[in-house]
């Protein structure tokens, strides 16, 4: 079991949904750590900093690489949560997507370098796996920016790994509070009657960013084992019996989320309650820590479609914030 006492975190992007579910595990379990919230939002540190000890705010954008390195100085973690994730955003604004999370990320792995900072964890998504837009190509692009940084680090004790699971529980800009708002008017739209997805709580998801700092070696992709949805379900278990009409499948909307292609399955392994994507050329390790792990099946894909874990419309109802 990690032991985060004593340690001191840089978290970028923490006034965001994960963020702050990381914030209230860290002052639960370790409250003792310091944390170094970076984030450009003013207003959001200013309501934290009333909620949460310990915390030092960084008032930054992951663009300005000075303003990063100055906040990594010192760190021994850095937990990479800032990016631009609204798919229309991102379309519409191509390059301010790029620049956020794809060069973001690219100042973040040199910072923690440059800084000697022991441990990253870079959080990605379900999108960044056959992307169909920009959101999930920016986040491609990401991972690998992280896995390969392993190999500039390799003379040093950097170490860099990803997290990548599906969609989040109520988080901000997810489904649940269109939903919500839309019961009022009697009517819920969906894109499609077939579409399913990946979910998986805040709490999870800061569960996976613990066990990856434990167990990472340098350059793995960390894939929880989640139940999936079908978004009709979702929907009945918001507003039961409220009528559904059909919009069609927006631009860059996928009908199911894969989490593993078959591809990275070839160099994946089933580690128990969770797979990992091995990195393809690891020079900077043997990767002995995961000859425990289970090779995966050829041809195995991780799908929202086909997986072996449903979850319920009562179910549902349980995980709803």
């Amino acid at each position: 079991m990690i032991n985060l006492s004593g340690s001191t975190i840089l978290l970028t992007g923490g006034t965001g949904s994960f963020g702050q579910a990381f914030l209230r595990e860290m002052a639960s379990r370790w409250p003792d750590a310091v944390i170094r919230v970076y984030s450009r939002d003013e207003l959001k540190q200013s309501e934290l900093s009333h909620r949460f000890g310990n915390v030092r705010w960084f008032i930054g954008d992951v663009r300005d690489r000075a303003r990063l390195t100055r906040a990594a100085g010192g760190a021994d973690i850095i937990i990479h949560a800032a990016a631009m994730k609204q798919v229309p955003a991102c379309e519409y604004n191509p390059f301010e997507a790029v620049r956020t999370n794809v060069l973001g990320t690219q100042h973040v792995v040199d910072s923690a370098i440059d800084a000697g900072v022991s441990r990253v964890v870079a959080l990605s998504t379900d999108k960044a796996v056959n992307p169909v837009n920009l959101y999930g190509a920016t986040k491609l692009c990401a991972e690998k920016i992280v896995v390969q940084g392993n190999a500039y680090a390799a003379r040093s004790r950097t170490r860099l790994a990803c997290v990548r699971y599906g969609n989040v529980v109520g988080s901000r800009g997810s489904v649940v509070p269109l939903f919500r708002a839309q019961r009022g008017h009697g009517r819920l739209t969906i894109t499609d009657e077939r579409m399913t997805r990946f979910w998986i709580t805040l709490g999870n998801a800061v569960n996976l960013v613990l066990y990856a700092l434990e167990h990472m070696v340098g350059g793995e992709i960390f894939i929880p084992k989640i139940p999936s949805m079908r978004v009709c379900d979702l929907a009945e278990a918001i507003a039961p019996g409220v009528p559904i009409e059909i919009i069609g499948i927006r631009p860059g909307e996928k009908l199911h989320e894969v989490l593993i292609t078959a591809d990275e399955s070839r160099h994946a392994v089933d580690a128990g309650e969770l797979y990992v994507v091995l990195p393809e050329h690891p020079w900077w390790t043997s990767g002995a820590d995961w000859v425990r792990g289970d090779r995966l099946a050829d041809g195995f894909v991780y799908s929202s479609q086909n997986n072996d874990r449903w979850l319920s419309v009562d179910e549902l109802k349980t995980m709803l914030p």
